[in-house]
């Protein structure tokens, strides 16, 4: 077994996703009014930590000082609201190892615990898996904040961290774990048998494989789901440590057939749903162009009647 000296563990336990929300003009600045409401519900709802300029997020459509804010304003609201201590994570992409590290100085600068990374894939038919090794060891040498790397190959160009290389990778004292939206259970359990979670780590991409991935060794999720069901969520992180496998095994199986909503509907699918039920403003929903907008009638209403498959539940909890 590998045995790295991490300077901090990725947290254990549920991370949302947090969407980025925007106003529905020519400019498409981020809502402030909107984004501080769903901040505020995210960090009272009890998750284990907030990730800002993920996937969801909306990442590439971002800009530096737009990083910066999210991450400033999220640990604003978290020491309102007493959880100074709740784990921020910040997306830092880019398609030159300088331009990683510029942003991972400039997230640990506003604040941030940990940097999400993707694999740069622009010049994808030249990117071989040396290459994405050294891109993750120069970056981690230089990074003055933690890297859990974010393995989307969807996003990506097909490019894959596999299991060699996350074997390599992981015994670099500055990389904490692994993000798997690829839905590698099986990479989930060789990390496990080479790794203690608190040296480097693996989470399911999503939360509909949650428990399987918990039964061979993965920490958590990070999951766009907790952005509308976040106790539902932590009840299945919940009831797992606690032993009760059946309760969450049956919770898991309840969301699965919930989170399909999720994905189908896409990122704008999810904005408009998570704002229908939150009661935020609809106009305030819409991606940054040229993202489509979610207005088909028909793909709305499969879209809420799926995911409110657990409204009731997430009430209960709350």
């Amino acid at each position: 077994m590998v045995h790295s000296t991490t300077p901090k563990s990725f947290p254990p336990g549920i991370h949302v996703p947090s969407l980025t929300w925007f106003a529905d003009d020519a400019s498409q600045e981020i809502d402030w009014s909107t984004q501080t409401e769903h901040i505020k519900f995210l960090v009272a709802s009890g998750l284990h930590g907030i990730v800002l300029a993920g996937t969801n997020g909306e990442a590439v459509t971002l800009s530096h000082k737009e990083k910066s804010d999210l991450v400033s304003t999220t640990r604003k609201i978290a020491s309102e609201l007493g959880r100074s201590d709740v784990t921020v994570t910040l997306g830092c992409g880019g398609q030159s190892t300088r331009e990683v590290i510029a942003e991972t100085k400039l997230a640990a600068e506003a604040g941030a615990d940990f940097a999400l990374v993707l694999v740069p894939s622009y010049f994808h038919f030249a990117i071989n898996e040396d290459a994405i090794i050294e891109f993750f060891q120069e970056l981690a040498d230089a990074s003055p904040i933690p890297i859990l790397i974010y393995n989307f190959p969807g996003v990506v160009a097909g490019l894959d961290v596999n299991s060699d290389m996350l074997s390599k990778l992981g015994s670099h004292p500055n990389i904490v774990g692994v993000k798997l939206t690829c839905g590698g259970i099986a990479k989930v359990a060789r990390i496990r048998a080479q790794f203690q979670p608190t040296e480097f780590c693996a989470l399911a991409g999503q939360s509909d494989w949650l428990v399987p991935a918990l039964a061979v060794g993965a920490t958590g999720t990070i999951t766009g789901v907790a952005n509308l069901f976040p106790k539902c969520c932590i009840e299945i992180y919940d009831l797992w440590t606690k032993g009760k496998m059946k309760e969450a095994e049956a919770a898991q199986l309840e969301l699965a057939r919930m989170e399909w909503g999720f994905a189908k509907g896409g990122i704008n699918g999810t904005k408009w749903v998570v704002a229908k039920l939150r009661g935020y403003s609809l106009e305030s929903s819409h991606c940054r162009r040229p993202y489509p907008k979610f207005v088909d009638a028909k793909k709305q209403a499969w879209v809420l009647d799926t995911v409110s498959l657990l409204k009731e539940q997430e009430q209960k909890l709350s």
